[in-house]
């Protein structure tokens, strides 16, 4: 896998170039791209793929480049859940897929987090947040069924090459503020279409200084700001990691490579993460953001830490820091969803579940639940608080909740005060 070209190119152009067999490719140009995996889940795979498959008289192009996740549906809370969970299971067992991963976790965690994802690959998921794949130097985005039908018959897709919208953070965030505040700070800016269905690329001091599973929170939630794929450099950070899990230094020979020359175009714009204060997004759109201090006299009756975007490890153990040897306030429920059984376990043996459960934590399982608006979704009226991607309108309950979006540690904050809270006064 290398990127061999003399041309200034971003680490877009570099990836599609590469998965299109080509030195390079130009912006605006279209080029068919193999694909080196696709994932799809319970929603979005086999009852709506099989059918189409079937019709056609058509196999998988290539078995073990498809990874299944059950993570929508499941536990199954009614009949057509339960439908759609053995239409899925039973249609694993009939394409004889190898790689399956049965209601261990979202996917977006569950795929990297088993070694499918490394630098210069080229992606496909049947899901929107799938542009997650990115914080691996991956180039990976969402489609829909239709293309998906494809991409599983021929193991290919054409994409036009995108401009790359980079975002630029210096500095060094402050204790007590995340990557979903920058994420938000972001969306909020710019809007939830100005990624504009380009490559957004996440690049300066402060995101090098982040973690892979923070990266994953940038990448992840350049879908609410209208991105075709959220991408960052790969470095040593990405590969310490991945070896970290199983991956081998064999399938990461040549990650370096995965990075945007400097003098190639592309249009900049610049932040300074030591000034960033932690940032909530107002019902009912994640482009409502605005510093947490003026939301101080919202009263949340929910706390929800759940999502791809909000209940990983790194966000249990935020959320912990806040509420270790405290209980939430009267009057709060406080959920946490961890986004993987294998995380949660993990979590579990530092002692981090045990803190969200002596503060009052209710435990959910390890799936999309309520942020996909499937299965514990919220009451008529409340008021909640999460750590979610989205807050939209009746996506999770019905339309007279509010939910306002934050980081973990807001969350935690406010859950233990009461009311919307700065986790940093807490933690000082």
């Amino acid at each position: 896998m290398t990127a061999t070209t003399s041309l200034p190119q971003t680490l877009a152009q570099k990836l599609i170039a590469r998965a299109a067999g080509r030195s390079h490719v130009a912006v605006g140009e279209v080029v068919t791209c193999n694909v080196d995996l696709a994932m799809f889940h319970d929603s979005s795979g086999p009852r709506r793929l099989k059918p189409m498959l079937d019709e056609l008289g058509a196999d998988i192009w290539d078995k073990n480049k498809v990874v299944l996740v059950l993570d929508h549906y499941v536990p199954a809370q009614d009949a057509d859940a339960q439908k759609i969970i053995q239409i899925t299971r039973d249609t694993a067992k009939q394409w004889q897929l190898p790689h399956v991963i049965d209601s261990e976790g979202i996917c977006h965690v569950v795929l990297p987090e088993r070694g499918h994802l490394k630098p210069g690959m080229f992606c496909v998921g049947g899901d929107s947040h799938s542009p997650t794949g990115g914080a691996f130097g991956c180039y990976m985005f969402g489609i829909g069924a239709t293309e998906m039908l494809g991409v599983c018959v021929t193991g290919q897709i054409w994409v036009q090459v995108p401009r790359t919208l980079r975002m630029h953070w210096s500095g060094r965030l402050q204790a007590g503020v995340s990557a979903k505040d920058m994420m938000l700070h972001m969306i909020g800016r710019f809007g939830m279409n100005g990624g504009q269905y380009q490559a957004v690329e996440f690049a300066g001091s402060a995101v090098q200084a982040l973690s892979m599973a923070e990266r994953m929170t940038l990448s992840n939630m350049s879908a609410e700001m209208g991105a075709q794929a959220g991408l960052i450099a790969a470095d040593a950070t990405t590969t310490a990691h991945l070896q970290s899990i199983g991956v081998s230094p064999e399938r990461l020979a040549g990650a370096e490579q995965w990075f945007t020359d400097e003098d190639a175009e592309f249009e900049q714009h610049r932040f300074d993460a030591s000034s960033l204060s932690p940032q909530v997004a107002a019902p009912h759109s994640p482009a409502n953001t605005r510093d947490v201090a003026e939301f101080a006299d919202v009263v949340p009756s929910i706390a929800y830490i759940g999502a791809c975007t909000g209940a990983k490890l790194e966000d249990l153990r935020a959320a912990a820091l806040v509420l270790k040897g405290q209980r939430v306030a009267a009057g709060v429920q406080l959920m946490v969803a961890p986004a993987s059984a294998r995380e949660q376990a993990q979590a579990q043996q530092e002692g981090v579940m045990q803190i969200l459960q002596d503060a009052g934590a209710t435990v959910l399982p390890n799936s999309c639940g309520a942020c996909a608006g499937y299965g514990a979704t919220f009451p008529e009226g409340a008021t909640v608080i999460s750590s979610t991607a989205r807050n939209f309108k009746g996506r999770m309950g019905p339309a007279s909740v509010n939910v306002y979006l934050a980081s973990p540690y807001t969350v935690a904050a406010s859950a233990l005060r009461g009311r919307i809270s700065d986790a940093r006064e807490v933690l000082a």
